[in-house]
């Protein structure tokens, strides 16, 4: 494949450059709309929908919310009709807030905004969550924001909503600030205080939580860490955005389509889809990329396909993102790629904003 020509791209704004690019890919047409960032002229932050851990709404309308110049969608989501639609399928950070976990060690995109430039890196989480209490003793989380299962003990944060939205079968303590405040047993759905936090515990994990007592101090630990093994280019605590996607297409100049390890299918790679995809270039630039599909105009992309012109266009490492239906691009008060979906822009859970350095907050 040859690389875009740089008069293709189009400077939009200070560090914010733009292109529509048409190529036959595997015998089919294929329109994409790409976004070459300079991170020292602009800050790049993760949003979820209404600004919880769950609900959905366009990228477009995210992005107009935050006063951001352009936007994609981001990460997988639960797509469907019940309460919980819009929880995201894998870690997400929001200004240094945990919504939701990381799950099967996925790839994740892990952003800072330093005072000069933003940092952008590509590794694999794992959750980790404990309480301390009494004499040094724990209990072990096995989950953050998200549903409940039957055999589950899950920590709920005020980012994630106004109650744990659970079922009445199991028991939840109430923390305000570092101390046991309410012990409640067969209860569900209960408030979370604005400065506190709950625990909710279903099955064999109840017992875990009668351990503790009314006034009692804890220490809260909770967070994704690096898979074991895991290069580590941007310290964990420097994080304060996060979304992950699912696989990783390029590692250290290479392609590495990890979907083995992700646990996700072979099927997912090879068949072409609209997609949505980020990367970090030789030159230090950060590229966003849709492809749309779908359509006699344009057929969709396989992520072989798409590592592969990544990779020709300057990347060092790049990940896919949530795709098909998704796939958006808001660009300076419009969606300029063409959503696959009847209906068009689809609601989505989170989005990647890209906000001018001279207009951050």
């Amino acid at each position: 494949m040859v690389k875009i020509p740089a008069q293709d791209f189009k400077t939009l704004k200070p560090g914010v450059e733009y292109a529509e690019v048409t190529k036959e890919i595997s015998g089919k047409s294929v329109n994409m709309n790409l976004l070459r960032l300079d991170l020292t002229k602009v800050c790049l932050d993760v949003h979820h929908a209404m600004d919880a851990a769950i609900g959905t709404e366009k990228t477009s309308s995210i992005a107009t919310r935050h006063g951001a110049f352009a936007a994609i969608n981001a990460g997988f989501f639960r797509l469907d009709t019940s309460i919980w639609a819009g929880d995201a399928a894998g870690l997400l950070m929001s200004r240094s807030k945990l919504l939701s976990e990381p799950t099967a060690g996925r790839t994740a995109l892990v952003l800072y905004n330093g005072p000069e430039t933003t940092e952008a890196a590509f590794y694999r989480f794992e959750y980790r969550g404990f309480l301390i209490f009494g004499k040094n003793e724990r209990i072990s989380i096995l989950g953050a924001n998200r549903e409940r299962n039957a055999e589950d003990l899950v920590l709920f944060t005020p980012e994630f909503h106004r109650t744990t939205l659970t079922s009445g079968v199991g028991l939840e303590v109430k923390f305000v600030k570092d101390k046991v405040v309410e012990i409640g047993n067969l209860v569900g759905n209960s408030n979370i205080p604005e400065n506190g936090f709950v625990l909710s515990a279903s099955g064999k994990y109840r017992a875990e939580l009668l351990k503790l007592k009314r006034n009692q101090r804890v220490v809260l630990a909770s967070g994704p860490t690096p898979v074991e093994g895991e290069p580590v280019p941007l310290p964990i605590s420097f994080v304060q955005d996060a979304v992950a996607g699912v696989p990783r297409l390029i590692k250290n100049g290479r392609v590495d389509i990890t979907w083995e390890q992700e646990k996700t299918s072979k099927s997912f790679v090879e068949t072409r889809h609209p997609r949505t995809a980020v990367a970090k270039l030789k030159d230090g630039k950060f590229l966003m990329i849709t492809v749309d599909g779908r359509s006699e105009a344009s057929g969709g992309i396989g992520l072989p396909d798409l590592a592969e012109y990544l990779l020709s266009l300057g990347a060092t490492d790049a990940m896919n993102l949530d795709g098909g239906g998704s796939t958006t691009m808001f660009v300076d008060g419009k969606v300029v790629n063409k959503p696959s979906d009847k209906e068009g822009e689809r609601k989505v859970s989170d989005a990647i904003l890209v906000t001018l350095r001279t207009k951050k907050k």
